[in-house]
């Protein structure tokens, strides 16, 4: 990263890479026609914060490098001193998945990071919890509106009477029933749905709601000998005040047991951490992107397990990941998953060009090229352990690609099923994002937004565009709060104001 000055009342640009022939203004409000940088560089209009400025006259058809890599190719001649605008930026081809080289980069040997733990909830299976929640599983939407109203009953009736239990979580979907329960595809809801029952928060009690005529039998989300011991159905219900009795008193058992549970000191071998990004702008792959990698990076060194998703913010910067795969089967599994989402986006006559959103681009992304290539500065540098589907589990320790939509509260979903315990959420345009499950931990990547949202923002990359601080700097920060948010020393501000967004499946099977 060049950054041509360190004080953001004096211009600022950032270059990322020295082959880049563009830069990104970082002063806040952005800079008028007429400004002159250090190097001589003068504006020849007015360009607002986040976007590109062109450092060389750009030939129609000439590349157009940001990250060291093709992001586009000018439409008309540009020249320097020139806003680099969307409608200048012709998408280039994605890279073609054949041809991608596999496990080729040579492996850098880092230490492992010793003695760091948190305090963590062990459970039975060997896992560990950085929550103690009692989870409430569903087979179908049609019962959420009653075990919503019976939730909050117990939170205000029973929750108090066991102080050592942090929360009650209805896991609530709109799936379940009017479904092609026997597609090919349906094993993705499915198994999501399993295996949110199934997280290292809920301390490994089971209780599901059904209704007692849905496609999908609540048997096939819990193991089977546990099946009657721990299914509710409200057909079998006397009526409606019968059916929240009956769901309390179940509640109750499970909550004696949970509140029984003590912390206790964990390796960070136990932790598994998501990462994502929302609200994107030009700013996330210069600072807190390539923080969060470095924190990745610190992480992995001490066991953990870290996943990195959103295949469409991945998919035209697979060429820089396929080489990092530990071996070839990974760096196949990885294309396959990249094919499988191309073939999805066929079928609903999509494609690449509906990534970046409005927003994406009124904070100075032009397009998925470049939206991508910051994207995966989040994966750090260390090497790709492991590949999931939608909604599997995590098994492999290191690296993994959790295969998912770039959508927020759909790859959370499903990340959650893979079982993580928090996630690290990098914003440029903000977002109140939560989930109720597991910790946001929220990281901007201007000190305009940290300073707009003070109060939603937990760590403010920002201060690495003004040289206030390094990409190094902020990701051991951020390493450091995540222990104190997984030892339940510190609270993200999404847990604080209790923000949450409602779990949402991916279904690409049909609707019938």
């Amino acid at each position: 990263m060049a950054l041509n000055k360190t004080h953001e009342e004096i211009p600022l640009y950032i270059k990322v890479n020295e082959r880049d022939n563009v830069a990104t203004i970082v002063n806040f409000g952005g800079l008028g026609e007429g400004t002159v940088f250090s190097c001589g560089l003068e504006l020849l209009e007015s360009i607002p914060e986040g976007h590109k400025v062109a450092l060389t006259d750009l030939k129609q058809g000439e590349a157009i490098v940001r990250y060291g890599e093709v992001i586009g190719y000018a439409e008309i001649p540009i020249k320097q001193g020139t806003w680099v605008k969307e409608k200048y930026v012709n998408l280039p081809d994605p890279p073609l998945l054949d041809e991608l080289p596999l496990a080729s980069k040579s492996k850098k040997v880092t230490p492992p990071l010793e003695g760091y733990t948190f305090q963590g909830y062990r459970n039975a299976d060997g896992s560990a919890g950085i929550k103690n929640i009692l989870g409430i599983t569903t087979s179908v939407q049609c019962v959420a509106g009653v075990l919503d109203y019976t939730v909050e009953k117990i939170k205000k009736e029973l929750l108090p009477e066991f102080p050592n239990v942090h929360d009650v979580v209805a896991l609530n979907h709109t799936y379940g029933c009017g479904v092609a329960i026997n597609a090919p595809e349906a094993k993705i809801p499915i198994r999501t749905i399993r295996n949110l029952a199934a997280h290292p928060n809920f301390g490994g009690e089971v209780m599901v709601v059904g209704l007692g005529c849905e496609k999908l039998l609540p048997e096939r989300l819990i193991p089977t000998d546990d099946a009657e011991a721990n299914i509710l159905s409200l057909q079998d219900q006397q009526g409606f005040i019968k059916m929240v009795d009956s769901i309390m008193s179940m509640a109750k058992e499970r909550l004696e047991k949970l509140n029984q549970r003590e912390r206790e000191t964990c390796p960070v071998s136990d932790l598994v951490i998501g990462l994502q990004c929302g609200g994107s702008d030009a700013f996330s792959g210069v600072t807190a992107n390539p923080a969060v990698g470095y924190a990745a990076d610190l992480l992995v060194r001490a066991g953990a397990t870290v996943l990195f998703s959103e295949v469409t913010e991945v998919r035209d910067a697979v060429h820089l990941l396929t080489p990092r795969a530990v071996n070839e089967e990974v760096g196949r599994a990885l294309i396959n998953e990249m094919k499988w989402y191309d073939r999805y986006l066929q079928i609903g006559e999509a494609d690449r060009s509906a990534n970046p959103s409005p927003g994406n681009k009124k904070g100075g992304l032009v397009n998925v090229v470049e939206k991508s290539l910051g994207s995966i500065a989040k994966s750090g540098s260390s090497p790709i352990s492991g590949v999931l589907s939608p909604g599997e589990k995590a098994k492999e320790k290191g690296l993994i690609f959790a295969a998912t939509p770039a959508s927020d509260f759909v790859c959370g979903t499903l990340q959650l099923a893979s079982g993580m315990h928090m996630q690290i959420f990098t914003t440029g345009r903000g977002t109140p994002y939560g989930l109720q499950m597991a910790p946001v931990v929220k990281v901007s990547t201007r000190n305009s937004l940290k300073d707009q949202w003070s109060d939603l923002i937990d760590i403010n990359a920002g201060k690495i565009a003004t040289g206030e601080a390094t990409i190094e700097d902020v990701g051991w920060e951020l390493f450091h709060f995540i222990l104190y948010v997984a030892s339940g020393r510190k609270q993200t501000w999404t847990e604080h104001w209790g923000l949450h967004n409602d779990l949402s499946l991916f279904n690409p099977a049909p609707i019938t």
